[in-house]
C-alpha cells in the first residue's frame, strides 16, 4: 500500500474483481474526505467573514466599505482557488496520484493554522487575511488534480459514478464546513493554545472565532498520513521519488499562485476592474503554464491547446459557468448576503428579529450538491440541452423572486417578514444550479470527442470555478452602493444569455449538435 501499481488494467473484468476494485474503492474513499476538507477550507470565508463582521472587526470606518472588503476576503479565495485549477489538471500526471493528494492535503495545514493564529489577534492586518485568503485558494484547486485522479483507477462503465461520488461528495465539504464551524465557536476547544474568547456586542456570548481555521489542522494532519500510507501512484507515470515528483508540482503550483498575486495586486492596490482583472489572470496562467512548466507539460500542452480553437469549447464554457460557477459562488455568498440584507434595519442599525445566517446558510449547498446527480439522470433520459433549457428558465425566474424579495428587505421597517420567501426561492435557485451542473457536465461529452472532452471538462470546471470570485465581488459591489438587488438583476440578464446560447446551438429543432 502506498506504493506504484505497476499492473493496472481495470477494463479486465477479472483484474477488477479479483483485485482492481478493492484499491480502486480504497483511493477513493480517502480522495473524498481530502476533497471534503479542500472545499471546506476554500468556502470556510463565507462562516468566517459573517462572524468578524458580527463582532466588529473594522478594516474601514466607512460600514460600507467594511462590508465590501469582507466580501473581497470571500472573492480572493475564489480568485487563487480556480487559478490553480488550472495547473492542477497537470499534478497527476506529472507528481503522482497519491503524492498529489498528500502535497495538497497537508498543503491546506498552512492557512488553517494561519487563520487561527490571526483570528486569535483583534489586531490583525487586512493584509494578514488577504494572504490567508489567496493560501486557502489551494483547496479549490485540489478539485482538478483529484477528479483527474480518480478517473485513472475506475473503468469506463462505472467512472460516472466515481466521479459523481469524489465530487458530490466533496462539494458537500460547503455545508459540512457551515454546520461545523459556528458549533466550533461556542467554547475553547484548544485550550491555552487557542487563546482567549471574543465577546458577542448585541448577547455577551462568548466566541472563539479562531477555531474556525485551527479545527481543520489535525483533521488534514490525519488524511495526509492516510494518504501517504493507502493512497497510490500509476508506475506509468514514472514519477520518480516523492520528494522529486511533490516538488514539480510546487513549481507548477507557484506559477499558479504568480499569476494570481498579479491579479490580486492589480484588484486591490490598482483598484482595477474585476471585469479586467479575470482574463488577465487566466492568461497569464495559461502563459505562465506554457512557456516556464517541465518539458513534459509543454509537449502535453500542445496537444490539450487545440481546445481553444473549437467554438463548442467557448459554448460550453459558458454555460458551465452558469451552472457550477453560480452553485460556488452563491455557497460563498449565502451566509454574509442573509446577514447584510435580513440583518440591519434601513437606518443601519441591528436588526432585533434578523434570522441567523448559520441556521440556514448551510442548506443552500447542500441540496445543490445532492441533486447533481438527478441533473445527469435527467440528461440520460430527456437529453443533456433539454434539461438545461428548462433548468435555465426556472433559474432565472428564482433569481428575478431573490432580487424581489430582497429588494423589499433592503426598504422594509421589518426585513424579516421577506426571509422565508427569499430563502425558499434561493434554494430553488441553489437546486437549479446542481442540476444544471449535471446537465451542462453530461453535454460536454456528447459534444467532443473523447481525446478532447476530458481537456475541455478540465478548462470548463477551472474557468466555471472563478464564480466563486466573482459573485461575491458583485455582491460586495452591490452591498456598498445600497442594491443588492442589482446584482440578481445581472445574474438573471446574464442567465437568459445562456438560455439563449444553449437553444440556438443544442436544444432548437435544427441545432448544431444535438445533445
Amino acid at each position: 500500500m502506498g506504493h506504484s501499481l505497476t499492473n493496472w488494467n481495470v477494463e479486465d473484468n477479472v483484474f477488477w474483481e479479483s483485485e482492481g476494485k478493492r484499491i480502486a474503492n480504497r483511493n477513493l474513499w480517502i480522495s473524498i474526505p481530502c476533497l471534503l476538507c479542500g472545499f471546506a477550507v476554500w468556502m470556510y470565508w463565507s462562516i468566517v467573514t459573517t462572524k468578524m463582521q458580527e463582532l466588529g472587526f473594522v478594516f474601514d470606518p466607512d460600514p460600507a466599505k467594511n462590508k465590501a472588503m469582507l466580501y473581497t476576503l470571500i472573492s480572493i479565495a475564489g480568485l487563487t482557488g480556480a487559478t490553480l485549477r488550472i495547473p492542477n489538471s497537470f499534478f497527476v500526471a506529472l507528481s503522482g496520484g497519491r503524492n498529489v493528494i498528500v502535497a495538497t492535503t497537508a498543503l491546506l495545514i498552512l492557512p488553517a493554522i494561519g487563520l487561527g493564529l490571526a483570528l486569535r489577534e483583534p489586531g490583525t492586518s487586512y493584509s494578514t487575511f488577504v494572504i490567508l485568503s489567496a493560501l486557502s485558494g489551494i483547496g479549490g484547486g485540489a478539485f482538478a488534480s483529484s477528479m483527474s485522479n480518480i478517473s485513472i483507477f475506475f473503468p469506463k462503465r462505472v467512472q460516472g459514478t466515481a466521479l459523481g461520488l469524489n465530487a458530490g461528495l466533496g462539494n458537500l465539504g460547503v455545508s459540512v464546513m457551515q454546520v461545523l464551524l459556528p458549533f466550533t465557536m461556542t467554547f475553547g476547544m484548544f485550550g491555552a493554545f487557542g487563546g482567549g474568547a471574543y465577546s458577542m456586542p448585541t448577547t455577551g456570548a462568548s466566541v472563539w472565532i479562531q477555531n474556525s481555521g485551527f479545527v481543520w489542522v489535525p483533521i488534514l494532519l490525519v488524511l495526509t498520513i492516510l494518504a501517504w500510507f493507502l493512497m497510490n501512484n500509476m508506475a506509468t507515470h514514472n514519477v520518480g521519488s516523492a520528494p522529486t515528483a511533490i516538488g514539480k508540482m510546487l513549481y507548477l503550483t507557484a506559477l499558479g499562485f504568480a499569476s494570481a498575486a498579479v491579479g490580486l495586486y492589480l484588484l486591490i492596490s490598482l483598484k482595477v476592474n474585476m471585469w479586467i482583472v479575470l482574463p488577465i489572470t487566466i492568461l497569464l496562467t495559461l502563459a505562465l503554464i506554457r512557456y516556464l512548466s517541465p518539458e513534459k507539460i509543454r509537449t502535453n500542452l500542445k496537444k490539450q491547446y487545440a481546445i481553444f480553437g473549437e467554438k463548442h469549447n467557448w459554448v460550453m464554457t459558458w454555460l458551465y459557468v452558469m451552472t457550477f460557477g453560480s452553485f460556488i459562488g452563491y455557497s460563498a455568498a449565502f451566509p454574509k448576503l442573509i446577514q447584510d440584507v435580513f440583518g440591519y434595519l434601513p437606518d443601519g442599525s441591528i436588526n432585533p428579529n434578523a434570522p441567523n445566517p448559520f441556521a440556514y446558510a448551510w442548506l443552500g449547498p447542500l441540496v445543490g450538491s445532492l441533486i447533481r446527480p438527478v441533473g445527469g439522470w435527467l440528461s440520460d433520459k430527456f437529453g443533456g440541452a433539454r434539461v438545461t433549457h428548462w433548468d435555465t428558465i426556472v433559474m432565472i425566474a428564482a433569481a428575478l423572486g431573490v432580487a424581489y424579495n430582497v429588494k423589499a428587505a433592503n426598504d422594509a421597517p421589518n426585513p424579516e417578514v421577506y426571509f422565508f420567501p427569499f430563502l425558499i426561492l434561493f434554494l430553488l435557485l441553489f437546486v437549479t444550479t446542481g442540476i444544471g451542473n449535471g446537465s451542462t457536465f453530461r453535454m460536454i461529452p456528447m459534444i467532443f470527442e473523447p481525446h478532447q472532452a476530458g481537456p475541455v471538462l478540465g478548462w470548463t470546471s477551472a474557468v466555471a470555478a472563478y464564480g466563486a470570485f466573482i459573485i461575491p465581488k458583485v455582491f460586495g459591489a452591490q452591498i456598498q452602493a445600497g442594491h443588492p438587488e442589482y446584482a440578481l438583476y445581472g445574474f438573471a440578464v446574464y442567465y437568459g444569455s445562456c438560455l439563449l446560447v444553449n437553444w440556438w446551438f443544442y436544444a432548437r429543432r435544427n441545432a448544431e449538435i444535438k445533445c
